[in-house]
């Protein structure tokens, strides 16, 4: 088990947050009940997550990035997961029977959604900093990390780092990019097929 070197906020927001999830899976195994299946075992090793970020820039950095290394390669690692979840929820709504699955979900999305605000913003206070000791940014790496997510997800542009193109930003006139929405500023959304595709890391919703 590696332990990650965080300051004492980091830690406190991470621990916050992954105790969230707990419950968010106490809350859909009593909701679904005998429909819940076990989760899938995904590793989350240094190895796997500096492949990952290998393919986001479509080179190899060196040295391998460690997101457990310092709270920003944490932040920026953490980054990955709460806006996949959220897009999933908006995609999996019309989908469902039912007021207490759709009120489960509903209630899901609200967390996740502000998860993936808070982890934004941290990184959007810092996005100008170069991520040691590579020659990116925080906002270069939240950018390639949106547009592996794309291309894994097969979805076209559901998803954008913490700055983009002014066009892309609010209302067409600012390149901050706090918070990822369309045109409108209304959320995206993924079909389940696509969360696995970017959660398999393989492009493939049958393949790990």
């Amino acid at each position: 088990v590696t332990k990650a070197n965080l300051d004492s906020a980091t830690l406190d927001l991470t621990i916050q947050l992954a105790l969230q999830e707990v419950g968010h899976i106490r809350a859909i195994r009593e909701t679904v009940k005998d429909l819940a299946f076990p989760r899938p075992l995904l590793n989350v090793g240094v190895n796997v997550w500096a492949e990952a970020v290998n393919v986001a820039f479509g080179k190899e950095l060196y040295p391998p990035f460690n997101p457990y290394a310092n709270e920003l390669n944490f932040l920026i690692a953490i980054y990955a997961i709460p806006y996949v979840g959220l897009t999933g929820y908006v995609g999996a709504i019309p989908l469902l029977h039912g007021d207490d699955a759709k009120r489960l979900v509903a209630g899901l999305l609200a967390v996740e959604a502000g998860q993936d605000a808070v982890i934004r913003t941290a990184l959007y206070y810092r996005k100008d900093e170069m991520v040691a000791p590579y020659n990116y940014t925080v906002a270069d790496f939240t950018e390639k990390v949106s547009a592996l997510r794309n291309q894994l997800g097969d979805t076209g542009n559901v998803d954008e780092g913490i700055e983009v193109v002014e066009c892309l930003g609010a209302e067409g006139i600012v390149s901050g990019n706090v918070l990822s929405a369309d045109s409108n500023s209304v959320a995206y959304q993924r079909s389940p097929r696509q969360i696995l595709r970017i959660v398999y890391g393989t492009g493939s919703e049958y393949k790990t």
